[in-house]
Protein backbone atom coordinates (compact mmCIF):
# COMPACT_ATOMS: atom_id res chain seq x y z
CA UNK A 1 0.00 0.00 0.00
CA UNK A 2 2.53 2.50 0.68
CA UNK A 3 5.02 2.12 -2.50
CA UNK A 4 1.92 2.43 -3.77
CA UNK A 5 0.98 5.32 -2.17
CA UNK A 6 4.85 7.18 -2.74
CA UNK A 7 4.30 6.17 -6.95
CA UNK A 8 1.50 7.87 -7.20
CA UNK A 9 3.01 11.10 -5.50
CA UNK A 10 6.32 11.01 -7.48
CA UNK A 11 4.20 10.96 -10.74
CA UNK A 12 2.48 13.89 -9.27
CA UNK A 13 5.70 15.96 -8.34
CA UNK A 14 6.88 14.78 -11.75
CA UNK A 15 3.92 15.94 -13.69
CA UNK A 16 4.03 19.06 -12.20
CA UNK A 17 7.93 19.82 -12.57
CA UNK A 18 8.83 17.90 -15.46
CA UNK A 19 5.50 18.21 -17.32
CA UNK A 20 7.12 18.83 -20.75
CA UNK A 21 9.17 15.59 -20.57
CA UNK A 22 5.97 13.42 -19.88
CA UNK A 23 4.07 15.49 -22.77
CA UNK A 24 6.83 14.02 -24.64
CA UNK A 25 6.61 10.48 -23.64
CA UNK A 26 3.12 10.47 -23.72
CA UNK A 27 3.63 11.28 -27.65
CA UNK A 28 5.05 8.40 -28.23
CA UNK A 29 3.45 5.48 -29.59
CA UNK A 30 3.82 3.28 -26.42
CA UNK A 31 1.56 3.29 -23.08
CA UNK A 32 3.30 6.07 -20.66
CA UNK A 33 4.52 3.36 -18.30
CA UNK A 34 6.60 1.86 -21.38
CA UNK A 35 7.87 5.39 -21.74
CA UNK A 36 8.81 6.34 -18.69
CA UNK A 37 10.95 3.43 -18.55
CA UNK A 38 12.43 3.57 -22.08
CA UNK A 39 12.87 7.68 -22.17
CA UNK A 40 16.61 8.36 -20.83
CA UNK A 41 15.01 11.62 -19.19
CA UNK A 42 13.02 9.34 -17.14
CA UNK A 43 15.27 7.15 -16.13
CA UNK A 44 16.14 6.32 -12.42
CA UNK A 45 18.74 9.01 -12.14
CA UNK A 46 16.47 11.49 -13.27
CA UNK A 47 14.26 9.98 -10.58
CA UNK A 48 17.09 9.81 -7.65
CA UNK A 49 17.80 13.69 -9.05
CA UNK A 50 14.00 15.52 -8.22
CA UNK A 51 13.64 13.40 -5.23
CA UNK A 52 17.10 14.36 -3.72
CA UNK A 53 16.22 17.63 -4.80
CA UNK A 54 13.03 18.08 -2.96
CA UNK A 55 13.83 16.04 -0.17
CA UNK A 56 17.32 17.46 0.66
CA UNK A 57 15.96 21.63 0.07
CA UNK A 58 12.29 20.18 2.51
CA UNK A 59 15.28 19.10 5.30
CA UNK A 60 16.57 22.45 4.39
CA UNK A 61 20.38 20.72 2.71
CA UNK A 62 20.16 23.91 0.11
CA UNK A 63 23.17 22.93 -1.06
CA UNK A 64 22.71 19.19 -1.81
CA UNK A 65 18.99 20.51 -3.04
CA UNK A 66 20.83 22.86 -5.65
CA UNK A 67 23.42 20.38 -7.01
CA UNK A 68 20.97 18.05 -7.47
CA UNK A 69 18.44 20.22 -9.52
CA UNK A 70 21.18 21.70 -11.46
CA UNK A 71 22.20 18.40 -12.85
CA UNK A 72 18.63 17.77 -13.58
CA UNK A 73 18.27 20.72 -15.46
CA UNK A 74 21.18 19.86 -17.49
CA UNK A 75 20.19 16.29 -18.36
CA UNK A 76 16.02 17.20 -19.16
CA UNK A 77 16.76 20.74 -20.26
CA UNK A 78 13.51 21.64 -19.07
CA UNK A 79 12.60 25.50 -18.47
CA UNK A 80 10.55 24.07 -15.83
CA UNK A 81 13.01 22.42 -14.10
CA UNK A 82 16.27 25.11 -14.85
CA UNK A 83 13.36 27.97 -13.26
CA UNK A 84 13.29 25.85 -10.27
CA UNK A 85 17.25 25.14 -10.32
CA UNK A 86 17.60 29.08 -10.23
CA UNK A 87 14.94 29.66 -7.44
CA UNK A 88 16.74 27.22 -4.72
CA UNK A 89 19.99 28.62 -5.90
CA UNK A 90 18.95 32.39 -4.97
CA UNK A 91 17.21 31.12 -2.15
CA UNK A 92 20.30 29.51 -0.62
CA UNK A 93 22.58 32.64 -1.97
CA UNK A 94 24.97 30.42 -4.37
CA UNK A 95 25.09 33.16 -6.95
CA UNK A 96 27.00 30.85 -9.04
CA UNK A 97 24.45 28.34 -9.37
CA UNK A 98 22.24 30.59 -10.04
CA UNK A 99 23.78 32.11 -12.80
CA UNK A 100 23.81 28.87 -14.31
CA UNK A 101 21.01 28.37 -14.18
CA UNK A 102 19.12 31.16 -15.05
CA UNK A 103 21.55 31.19 -17.83
CA UNK A 104 20.50 27.51 -18.80
CA UNK A 105 16.60 28.65 -18.51
CA UNK A 106 17.43 31.61 -21.06
CA UNK A 107 19.24 29.40 -23.46
CA UNK A 108 16.20 26.78 -23.33
CA UNK A 109 13.78 29.09 -23.40
CA UNK A 110 14.95 32.02 -25.11
CA UNK A 111 11.39 34.35 -24.85
CA UNK A 112 10.76 33.94 -21.59
CA UNK A 113 10.94 37.79 -20.12
CA UNK A 114 10.98 36.24 -16.77
CA UNK A 115 13.98 34.01 -17.55
CA UNK A 116 15.62 37.49 -19.14
CA UNK A 117 14.80 39.30 -15.87
CA UNK A 118 16.02 36.83 -13.49
CA UNK A 119 19.36 36.42 -15.38
CA UNK A 120 19.61 39.97 -15.53
CA UNK A 121 19.34 40.03 -11.51
CA UNK A 122 21.77 37.44 -11.09
CA UNK A 123 24.20 38.83 -13.23
CA UNK A 124 23.77 42.49 -11.61
CA UNK A 125 24.24 40.74 -7.75
CA UNK A 126 27.64 38.67 -8.53
CA UNK A 127 28.72 41.64 -9.67
CA UNK A 128 29.18 41.27 -13.55
CA UNK A 129 30.97 43.79 -16.14
CA UNK A 130 28.59 45.98 -17.56
CA UNK A 131 29.52 44.88 -21.02
CA UNK A 132 27.74 41.11 -19.81
CA UNK A 133 24.94 42.96 -19.20
CA UNK A 134 24.84 44.92 -22.08
CA UNK A 135 25.49 41.68 -24.13
CA UNK A 136 22.41 39.73 -22.79
CA UNK A 137 19.61 42.49 -22.90
CA UNK A 138 21.22 43.23 -26.34
CA UNK A 139 20.71 39.19 -27.21
CA UNK A 140 17.42 39.17 -25.91
CA UNK A 141 15.58 42.46 -27.60
CA UNK A 142 17.12 40.53 -30.92
CA UNK A 143 15.25 37.43 -30.18
CA UNK A 144 12.28 39.09 -28.58
CA UNK A 145 10.28 38.96 -31.93
CA UNK A 146 6.89 40.33 -31.19
CA UNK A 147 7.69 40.78 -27.28
CA UNK A 148 9.53 43.15 -28.39
CA UNK A 149 7.42 46.36 -26.77
CA UNK A 150 7.28 44.45 -23.68
CA UNK A 151 10.84 43.88 -23.35
CA UNK A 152 12.00 46.84 -24.13
CA UNK A 153 9.41 48.28 -21.27
CA UNK A 154 11.25 45.93 -19.03
CA UNK A 155 14.37 47.44 -19.78
CA UNK A 156 14.80 49.29 -16.73
CA UNK A 157 13.22 46.98 -14.29
CA UNK A 158 16.12 44.73 -15.66
CA UNK A 159 18.55 47.15 -14.70
CA UNK A 160 17.03 48.35 -11.43
CA UNK A 161 19.93 46.90 -9.34
CA UNK A 162 22.88 48.58 -11.02
CA UNK A 163 24.15 51.59 -9.33
CA UNK A 164 25.73 53.81 -11.76
CA UNK A 165 22.20 54.97 -12.99
CA UNK A 166 24.27 57.07 -15.49
CA UNK A 167 25.97 53.97 -16.58
CA UNK A 168 22.47 51.97 -17.12
CA UNK A 169 21.46 54.84 -18.93
CA UNK A 170 24.05 54.53 -21.41
CA UNK A 171 23.60 50.86 -21.67
CA UNK A 172 20.12 51.25 -22.39
CA UNK A 173 20.18 54.08 -25.25
CA UNK A 174 23.19 51.67 -27.23
CA UNK A 175 20.57 48.92 -26.99
CA UNK A 176 17.36 50.28 -27.91
CA UNK A 177 19.37 52.08 -30.99
CA UNK A 178 18.12 49.52 -33.46
CA UNK A 179 14.39 50.06 -32.02
CA UNK A 180 13.84 53.55 -32.53
CA UNK A 181 10.94 53.62 -34.38
CA UNK A 182 8.90 51.84 -31.67
CA UNK A 183 7.64 54.21 -29.26
CA UNK A 184 8.80 51.85 -25.98
CA UNK A 185 12.20 52.40 -26.98
CA UNK A 186 11.82 56.10 -26.83
CA UNK A 187 10.14 55.48 -23.30
CA UNK A 188 12.24 53.12 -21.77
CA UNK A 189 15.29 56.17 -23.02
CA UNK A 190 12.96 58.21 -21.02
CA UNK A 191 13.08 56.23 -17.96
CA UNK A 192 16.89 55.79 -17.88
CA UNK A 193 17.32 59.58 -18.29
CA UNK A 194 14.77 60.65 -15.23
CA UNK A 195 16.75 57.71 -13.19
CA UNK A 196 19.74 59.23 -13.94
CA UNK A 197 18.56 62.78 -12.76
CA UNK A 198 18.25 64.24 -16.33
CA UNK A 199 14.48 65.47 -16.32
CA UNK A 200 14.92 67.42 -18.90
CA UNK A 201 16.05 64.75 -21.42
CA UNK A 202 13.23 62.48 -20.11
CA UNK A 203 10.70 64.98 -21.37
CA UNK A 204 12.36 65.36 -24.51
CA UNK A 205 12.81 61.34 -25.03
CA UNK A 206 8.56 61.09 -23.74
CA UNK A 207 7.57 63.81 -26.63
CA UNK A 208 9.16 61.52 -29.26
CA UNK A 209 7.53 58.80 -28.09
CA UNK A 210 4.46 60.54 -28.48
CA UNK A 211 4.87 62.15 -31.79
CA UNK A 212 5.25 57.79 -32.77
CA UNK A 213 2.27 57.02 -30.62
CA UNK A 214 0.04 60.00 -30.20
CA UNK A 215 -2.00 59.74 -26.64
CA UNK A 216 -0.01 56.66 -25.37
CA UNK A 217 -1.76 57.31 -21.86
CA UNK A 218 1.73 55.44 -20.09
CA UNK A 219 4.05 58.72 -21.87
CA UNK A 220 1.09 60.63 -21.13
CA UNK A 221 1.02 60.13 -17.67
CA UNK A 222 5.26 60.44 -17.02
CA UNK A 223 5.63 63.46 -18.76
CA UNK A 224 2.40 65.00 -16.21
CA UNK A 225 4.22 63.45 -13.30
CA UNK A 226 8.00 64.90 -14.59
CA UNK A 227 6.19 68.41 -15.01
CA UNK A 228 4.41 68.63 -11.90
CA UNK A 229 7.81 69.51 -10.09
CA UNK A 230 8.60 72.34 -11.64
CA UNK A 231 5.79 74.26 -14.11
CA UNK A 232 2.65 72.22 -12.10
CA UNK A 233 0.49 74.06 -14.14
CA UNK A 234 1.23 72.40 -17.27
CA UNK A 235 0.58 68.79 -15.79
CA UNK A 236 -2.43 69.36 -15.02
CA UNK A 237 -3.48 71.38 -18.88
CA UNK A 238 -1.87 67.96 -19.97
CA UNK A 239 -3.83 66.12 -17.62
CA UNK A 240 -7.47 67.89 -17.96
CA UNK A 241 -6.94 68.01 -21.65
CA UNK A 242 -6.04 64.03 -22.12
CA UNK A 243 -9.03 63.49 -19.17
CA UNK A 244 -11.45 65.78 -21.78
CA UNK A 245 -10.58 64.21 -25.17
CA UNK A 246 -10.48 60.57 -22.88
CA UNK A 247 -13.44 60.21 -20.54
CA UNK A 248 -12.63 56.66 -19.67
CA UNK A 249 -9.24 56.71 -18.71
CA UNK A 250 -9.56 56.36 -14.95
CA UNK A 251 -5.88 56.55 -14.67
CA UNK A 252 -5.74 60.51 -16.08
CA UNK A 253 -8.67 61.59 -14.11
CA UNK A 254 -7.17 60.42 -10.90
CA UNK A 255 -3.70 61.87 -11.88
CA UNK A 256 -5.73 65.43 -12.39
CA UNK A 257 -7.22 65.22 -9.15
CA UNK A 258 -3.69 64.63 -7.44
CA UNK A 259 -2.07 67.04 -8.94
CA UNK A 260 -4.61 70.00 -8.48
CA UNK A 261 -4.21 68.54 -4.63
CA UNK A 262 -0.46 68.83 -4.80
CA UNK A 263 -0.79 72.63 -5.93
CA UNK A 264 -3.87 73.54 -3.16
CA UNK A 265 -6.23 74.06 -5.31
CA UNK A 266 -9.00 72.41 -2.73
CA UNK A 267 -11.72 73.00 -4.52
CA UNK A 268 -10.98 72.18 -7.87
CA UNK A 269 -9.18 68.75 -6.74
CA UNK A 270 -12.71 67.85 -4.73
CA UNK A 271 -14.19 68.01 -8.27
CA UNK A 272 -11.86 66.08 -10.00
CA UNK A 273 -12.14 63.21 -7.48
CA UNK A 274 -15.95 63.64 -7.93
CA UNK A 275 -15.38 62.76 -11.85
CA UNK A 276 -13.65 59.88 -10.68
CA UNK A 277 -16.15 58.96 -8.73
CA UNK A 278 -18.99 58.90 -11.35
CA UNK A 279 -17.54 56.00 -12.92
CA UNK A 280 -15.89 54.26 -10.29
CA UNK A 281 -18.44 55.37 -7.29
CA UNK A 282 -16.26 52.09 -5.32
CA UNK A 283 -12.95 53.87 -5.64
CA UNK A 284 -12.27 54.23 -1.40
CA UNK A 285 -9.48 56.24 -2.69
CA UNK A 286 -11.03 58.65 -4.16
CA UNK A 287 -13.86 58.43 -1.69
CA UNK A 288 -11.76 59.48 1.16
CA UNK A 289 -9.71 62.03 -0.67
CA UNK A 290 -13.23 63.54 -2.04
CA UNK A 291 -14.23 63.75 1.51
CA UNK A 292 -11.28 65.37 3.08
CA UNK A 293 -10.87 67.64 0.60
CA UNK A 294 -14.51 68.73 0.95
CA UNK A 295 -13.29 69.27 4.63
CA UNK A 296 -10.75 71.16 3.52
CA UNK A 297 -13.21 73.81 2.26
CA UNK A 298 -15.51 73.39 5.14
CA UNK A 299 -18.27 71.98 2.65
CA UNK A 300 -19.11 70.11 5.81
CA UNK A 301 -22.85 68.67 3.45
CA UNK A 302 -20.48 66.97 0.94
CA UNK A 303 -17.55 65.64 3.25
CA UNK A 304 -20.77 63.61 5.28
CA UNK A 305 -21.91 62.03 2.60
CA UNK A 306 -18.65 61.20 0.95
CA UNK A 307 -17.47 59.51 4.67
CA UNK A 308 -20.95 57.57 4.54
CA UNK A 309 -20.47 56.14 1.23
CA UNK A 310 -16.66 55.31 2.40
CA UNK A 311 -17.92 53.73 5.08
CA UNK A 312 -20.39 51.33 3.28
CA UNK A 313 -17.65 50.49 0.82
CA UNK A 314 -15.14 50.35 3.16
CA UNK A 315 -16.52 49.21 7.05
CA UNK A 316 -12.85 48.12 8.10
CA UNK A 317 -12.15 51.16 8.19
CA UNK A 318 -14.69 52.28 10.28
CA UNK A 319 -13.06 53.76 13.76
CA UNK A 320 -11.53 56.07 10.92
CA UNK A 321 -14.10 57.29 9.67
CA UNK A 322 -16.54 57.64 12.80
CA UNK A 323 -13.57 60.21 13.75
CA UNK A 324 -14.32 61.81 10.58
CA UNK A 325 -17.37 61.94 11.05
CA UNK A 326 -17.40 63.44 14.65
CA UNK A 327 -15.52 66.55 13.53
CA UNK A 328 -17.48 67.35 10.93
CA UNK A 329 -20.52 67.29 13.08
CA UNK A 330 -18.68 69.29 15.63
CA UNK A 331 -17.94 71.88 12.75
CA UNK A 332 -21.47 71.73 12.03
CA UNK A 333 -22.42 72.27 15.66
CA UNK A 334 -23.93 69.29 16.06
CA UNK A 335 -22.26 68.61 19.12
CA UNK A 336 -24.64 65.93 20.02
CA UNK A 337 -24.17 64.12 17.11
CA UNK A 338 -20.12 65.00 17.41
CA UNK A 339 -19.91 63.08 20.77
CA UNK A 340 -22.09 59.46 19.69
CA UNK A 341 -19.17 59.55 16.69
CA UNK A 342 -16.79 59.95 19.41
CA UNK A 343 -17.79 57.74 21.57
CA UNK A 344 -18.97 54.68 19.02
CA UNK A 345 -14.70 54.87 17.67
CA UNK A 346 -13.61 50.99 19.07
CA UNK A 347 -9.63 51.05 19.58
CA UNK A 348 -6.11 52.09 18.57
CA UNK A 349 -5.09 55.68 17.74
CA UNK A 350 -8.37 56.45 16.96
CA UNK A 351 -10.00 56.16 19.98
CA UNK A 352 -7.01 58.08 21.82
CA UNK A 353 -7.90 60.99 19.62
CA UNK A 354 -11.27 60.63 19.69
CA UNK A 355 -11.30 61.02 23.51
CA UNK A 356 -9.28 64.33 22.98
CA UNK A 357 -11.88 65.65 20.76
CA UNK A 358 -14.45 64.64 22.91
CA UNK A 359 -12.55 66.26 25.89
CA UNK A 360 -12.46 69.44 23.35
CA UNK A 361 -16.23 69.70 23.36
CA UNK A 362 -16.92 69.09 27.13
CA UNK A 363 -14.97 71.96 27.81
CA UNK A 364 -16.44 73.92 24.56
CA UNK A 365 -19.82 73.58 26.66
CA UNK A 366 -18.27 74.70 30.30
CA UNK A 367 -18.52 70.67 31.15
CA UNK A 368 -14.40 71.68 32.68
CA UNK A 369 -14.23 69.05 35.28
CA UNK A 370 -15.80 65.89 32.87
CA UNK A 371 -13.00 66.88 30.19
CA UNK A 372 -10.24 66.59 32.63
CA UNK A 373 -11.92 63.17 33.36
CA UNK A 374 -12.27 62.09 29.70
CA UNK A 375 -8.53 63.19 29.59
CA UNK A 376 -7.36 61.00 33.19
CA UNK A 377 -9.22 58.15 31.67
CA UNK A 378 -6.91 57.81 28.30
CA UNK A 379 -4.77 54.78 28.51
CA UNK A 380 -1.35 54.93 26.55
CA UNK A 381 2.64 55.86 26.44
CA UNK A 382 4.51 58.47 27.69
CA UNK A 383 4.32 60.96 24.57
CA UNK A 384 0.29 59.96 24.65
CA UNK A 385 0.22 60.70 28.36
CA UNK A 386 2.16 64.22 27.89
CA UNK A 387 -0.46 65.01 25.37
CA UNK A 388 -3.43 64.30 27.26
CA UNK A 389 -1.65 66.70 30.37
CA UNK A 390 -1.51 69.45 27.42
CA UNK A 391 -4.77 69.26 26.31
CA UNK A 392 -5.59 69.07 30.11
CA UNK A 393 -4.15 72.54 30.37
CA UNK A 394 -6.17 73.51 27.79
CA UNK A 395 -9.18 73.03 29.09
CA UNK A 396 -8.20 74.28 32.78
CA UNK A 397 -7.08 77.82 30.40
CA UNK A 398 -10.81 77.39 28.42
CA UNK A 399 -12.11 77.65 32.39
CA UNK A 400 -9.18 80.38 32.94
CA UNK A 401 -7.90 78.53 35.41
CA UNK A 402 -4.65 80.13 33.65
CA UNK A 403 -2.05 79.76 36.87
CA UNK A 404 -3.40 76.39 37.32
CA UNK A 405 -2.80 75.90 33.56
CA UNK A 406 0.51 76.82 33.70
CA UNK A 407 1.76 75.14 36.82
CA UNK A 408 0.71 71.84 35.10
CA UNK A 409 2.69 72.56 32.08
CA UNK A 410 5.74 73.75 33.89
CA UNK A 411 5.77 71.05 36.00
CA UNK A 412 5.77 69.20 33.11
CA UNK A 413 8.42 70.68 31.51
CA UNK A 414 10.83 70.38 34.46
CA UNK A 415 10.92 66.95 33.07
CA UNK A 416 11.50 67.92 29.37
CA UNK A 417 13.34 71.37 29.82
CA UNK A 418 13.48 72.09 25.99
CA UNK A 419 10.07 70.50 24.72
CA UNK A 420 9.09 72.86 21.75
CA UNK A 421 5.29 72.20 22.35
CA UNK A 422 5.70 72.79 26.18
CA UNK A 423 7.52 76.06 25.76
CA UNK A 424 5.47 77.03 23.18
CA UNK A 425 2.04 77.01 25.45
CA UNK A 426 3.89 77.90 28.91
CA UNK A 427 4.92 81.06 26.93
CA UNK A 428 1.36 81.45 25.47
CA UNK A 429 -0.17 80.88 29.58
CA UNK A 430 2.30 83.19 31.03
CA UNK A 431 1.37 86.17 28.91
CA UNK A 432 -1.96 85.35 29.80
CA UNK A 433 -1.03 85.78 33.42
CA UNK A 434 1.10 89.09 32.42
CA UNK A 435 4.51 87.72 32.91
CA UNK A 436 5.58 88.82 29.47
CA UNK A 437 9.14 88.62 30.23
CA UNK A 438 8.71 84.73 30.86
CA UNK A 439 6.67 84.62 27.65
CA UNK A 440 9.14 86.24 25.75
CA UNK A 441 12.12 84.04 27.61
CA UNK A 442 10.34 80.66 27.07
CA UNK A 443 9.86 81.68 22.79
CA UNK A 444 13.43 82.58 22.58
CA UNK A 445 14.12 79.34 23.99
CA UNK A 446 12.36 77.50 21.91
CA UNK A 447 13.73 79.77 18.89
CA UNK A 448 17.08 78.64 20.20
CA UNK A 449 15.92 74.75 19.24
CA UNK A 450 13.96 75.85 16.05
CA UNK A 451 15.10 78.99 14.60
CA UNK A 452 12.38 78.42 11.70
CA UNK A 453 9.16 77.60 14.22
CA UNK A 454 6.75 79.50 12.33
CA UNK A 455 4.22 79.67 15.38
CA UNK A 456 7.02 80.92 17.76
CA UNK A 457 8.15 83.58 15.47
CA UNK A 458 4.52 84.18 14.81
CA UNK A 459 3.45 84.35 18.90
CA UNK A 460 6.17 86.60 19.90
CA UNK A 461 6.14 89.11 17.56
CA UNK A 462 2.42 89.54 18.06
CA UNK A 463 2.64 89.89 21.70
CA UNK A 464 4.60 92.67 20.47
CA UNK A 465 2.33 94.02 18.07
CA UNK A 466 -0.76 93.60 19.94
CA UNK A 467 1.20 95.99 22.66
CA UNK A 468 2.43 98.17 20.73
CA UNK A 469 6.02 97.65 21.34
CA UNK A 470 9.02 97.25 19.39
CA UNK A 471 6.97 97.53 16.42
CA UNK A 472 9.80 97.25 13.44
CA UNK A 473 11.03 93.62 15.44
CA UNK A 474 7.50 92.68 15.49
CA UNK A 475 7.20 93.40 11.69
CA UNK A 476 10.25 91.07 11.22
CA UNK A 477 9.50 88.31 13.56
CA UNK A 478 5.83 88.31 11.44
CA UNK A 479 7.30 88.63 8.50
CA UNK A 480 9.80 85.74 8.76
CA UNK A 481 7.19 83.53 10.34
CA UNK A 482 4.73 84.45 6.87
CA UNK A 483 7.81 83.20 4.93
CA UNK A 484 7.73 80.21 6.43
CA UNK A 485 3.93 79.34 6.17
CA UNK A 486 2.55 81.62 3.37
CA UNK A 487 -0.85 79.86 3.67
CA UNK A 488 -1.70 80.04 7.49
CA UNK A 489 -4.13 82.60 7.77
CA UNK A 490 -3.43 83.53 11.39
CA UNK A 491 -0.03 84.47 10.69
CA UNK A 492 -1.53 86.63 7.59
CA UNK A 493 -4.10 87.81 10.45
CA UNK A 494 -0.75 88.83 12.80
CA UNK A 495 1.05 90.42 9.81
CA UNK A 496 -1.95 93.01 9.15
CA UNK A 497 -2.34 93.46 12.73
CA UNK A 498 1.51 94.51 12.92
CA UNK A 499 0.76 96.84 9.65
CA UNK A 500 -1.98 98.32 11.43
CA UNK A 501 -0.43 99.08 14.78
CA UNK A 502 2.35 101.00 12.23
CA UNK A 503 -0.41 103.05 10.78
CA UNK A 504 -0.38 101.38 7.63
CA UNK A 505 -4.49 101.00 7.08
CA UNK A 506 -4.67 99.78 3.95
CA UNK A 507 -2.47 97.29 3.51
CA UNK A 508 -3.40 96.11 7.21
CA UNK A 509 -7.01 95.62 5.52
CA UNK A 510 -5.51 93.86 2.38
CA UNK A 511 -3.52 91.64 4.46
CA UNK A 512 -6.77 90.97 6.95
CA UNK A 513 -9.22 90.06 3.95
CA UNK A 514 -6.71 88.03 2.80
CA UNK A 515 -6.91 86.04 6.32
CA UNK A 516 -10.39 86.18 6.67
CA UNK A 517 -11.35 84.89 3.48
CA UNK A 518 -9.62 81.99 4.02
CA UNK A 519 -10.71 81.12 8.21
CA UNK A 520 -13.49 82.84 9.26
CA UNK A 521 -11.88 83.09 12.72
CA UNK A 522 -13.90 85.22 15.28
CA UNK A 523 -10.48 87.05 16.18
CA UNK A 524 -9.52 88.00 12.42
CA UNK A 525 -13.03 88.93 11.97
CA UNK A 526 -12.55 91.09 15.12
CA UNK A 527 -9.42 92.78 13.42
CA UNK A 528 -10.78 93.57 10.03
CA UNK A 529 -13.32 95.62 11.57
CA UNK A 530 -11.05 97.39 14.15
CA UNK A 531 -9.32 98.39 10.78
CA UNK A 532 -12.25 99.38 8.93
CA UNK A 533 -13.43 101.62 11.86
CA UNK A 534 -10.17 103.26 12.25
CA UNK A 535 -10.61 104.29 8.51
CA UNK A 536 -13.92 105.43 8.48
CA UNK A 537 -15.74 102.01 6.91
CA UNK A 538 -18.01 102.22 10.27
CA UNK A 539 -20.94 100.51 8.77
CA UNK A 540 -18.70 97.98 7.17
CA UNK A 541 -16.98 97.26 10.63
CA UNK A 542 -20.29 96.86 12.05
CA UNK A 543 -21.81 94.29 9.43
CA UNK A 544 -18.55 92.46 9.82
CA UNK A 545 -18.72 91.97 13.54
CA UNK A 546 -22.22 91.09 13.11
CA UNK A 547 -21.62 88.49 10.29
CA UNK A 548 -18.73 87.11 12.56
CA UNK A 549 -20.95 86.89 15.66
CA UNK A 550 -23.78 85.09 14.18
CA UNK A 551 -21.71 82.54 13.26
CA UNK A 552 -19.48 82.43 16.78
CA UNK A 553 -21.59 84.09 18.94
CA UNK A 554 -19.47 83.41 22.77
CA UNK A 555 -16.35 84.53 21.21
CA UNK A 556 -14.98 86.90 24.03
CA UNK A 557 -13.11 89.04 21.43
CA UNK A 558 -15.87 89.53 18.96
CA UNK A 559 -17.71 90.88 22.05
CA UNK A 560 -14.93 92.91 23.65
CA UNK A 561 -14.25 94.50 20.25
CA UNK A 562 -17.95 95.33 19.59
CA UNK A 563 -18.07 96.45 23.53
CA UNK A 564 -15.13 99.06 22.70
CA UNK A 565 -16.61 100.60 19.47
CA UNK A 566 -20.09 99.73 18.44
CA UNK A 567 -22.17 100.57 21.32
Amino acid sequence: MHAVRRSIIVTALLAGVLGTTVVRAEKADQAPAEAAVGDSSLSAETLYLFLLGEIAGARGHLDVSVRAYLQLARSTRDPRVAKRAAEIALFARDMGAAAEAARLWNEIDPDSAEAQRVLTGVLMRTGARIEELEAHLAKALAGAGVRLPQHLLGLNGAMARVENKQAAREVIDRVTEPYLTQPEAHFARAHAAFNANDTAGAQGHLDRALERRPDWEPAVMMKAQLLQHERPDEAIALLGDYAARHPDSHQAKLALARSLAAVKRYKDARDAFDAVLESSPDDSDALNSSALLSMQIEDWPAAERRLHELLRANPDNGDRIRLLLGQVAAARDNDTLAEQYYRAVGSGDEQIQAQFLLARLQSKHGEYDLARQTLHAIEGDEDVLRRARVAEAQVLRDAERYQEAYDLLDEELQRSERDPDLLYETALLAERLGRTDVMEGRLRMLLDVNPDNAHALNALGYSFADRGVRLDEAYSLIKRANELAPEDPFILDSLGWVHFRKGEHGRALELLRQAYDQRSDPEIAAHVGEVLWAMDRRDEARRIWSEASERHPDSKELKEVIGRYAQ
